[in-house]
């Protein structure tokens, strides 16, 4: 007699597993190196006046894997 369950339904299996995504980062927490001087620039020149700050940032941003 044949048994109506294979040993492998029942065993969990790793290769159907999906693996498991990394925690996403948030934008609020990615660079903050950048983000710390990109802001205290436009706080204290304006913002017209530290545009390679903030080009510096989104760059770093998009390394990070956001669409910036």
């Amino acid at each position: 007699m044949m048994p109506l369950v294979s040993d492998k339904s029942i065993a969990p299996s790793l290769e159907n597993k999906p693996a498991e995504e990394p925690k996403k980062l948030k934008a609020c927490c990615a660079c903050p190196d950048t983000k710390r001087v990109r802001d205290a620039c436009i706080m204290e020149n304006g913002e017209e006046k530290c545009g390679h700050l903030i080009e510096a940032h989104k760059e770093c941003m998009r390394k990070m894997g956001f669409n910036i």
